[in-house]
Formats: C-alpha cells, structure tokens, sequence
C-alpha cells in the first residue's frame, strides 16, 4: 500500500511539473499544488484513456494512467485551474474599483 501511495505521489509530481513546463505564465502553485495537479491529472488521463480507448474496463473508470495520460491529464487540469483563477482576479479588481 505505501509503494503505490509513493508511485501516485511520484508520478504526480512529474506530471505536474511537466504541466507547468509546458503551460506559458506564470502559476502561482506550491510544490504540494503542483504534486496535486499532477495526481488529478493522473486520473484525468485515465479517464480519458478508458473513455478514448475502452481498455481496462475491469478497472473501473477512475484510475490512475501511465506518465504520459497524466502529463495530458495534469495540462488539462492547469488549463482549467488557471482559467479559473484569471476569471477570479478580474473579479475581485473590478469590485475594487
């Protein structure tokens, strides 16, 4: 059990930092927010290689993907999370004003 849990932390945190690599700007991201964009990602990759590709049925939907579906995963999810926070800065400088 703390050989996975090792494994999901490992693989998120190279998914995340590859994400951010990846992704232009500036992310005002911790390394534990960078490890966990990276884990999401990771089930988000699996996801969508199930949904995509229909392997591992037995699996169930939500599992955790190889490195390469978790760095498509972890983008996807930076993508959004940093979407997200640009929709809520202008938010809160507009009220200001």
């Amino acid at each position: 059990m703390l050989g996975l849990i090792l494994t999901i932390v490992v693989v998120g945190a190279l998914a995340g930092f590859v994400a951010r690599l990846l992704i232009p700007g500036r992310q005002d991201l911790s390394v534990v927010a960078t490890i966990a964009i990276g884990i999401v990602g990771s089930f988000v990759g699996g996801l969508l290689g199930y949904l995509l590709l229909g392997d591992d049925a037995d699996a169930g939907l939500l599992q955790p993907s190889g490195v390469l579906g978790s760095i498509v995963g972890a983008v996807i999810v930076l993508l959004i999370w940093t979407a997200t926070q640009r929709h809520h800065s202008s938010r809160r400088t507009a009220s200001r004003i």
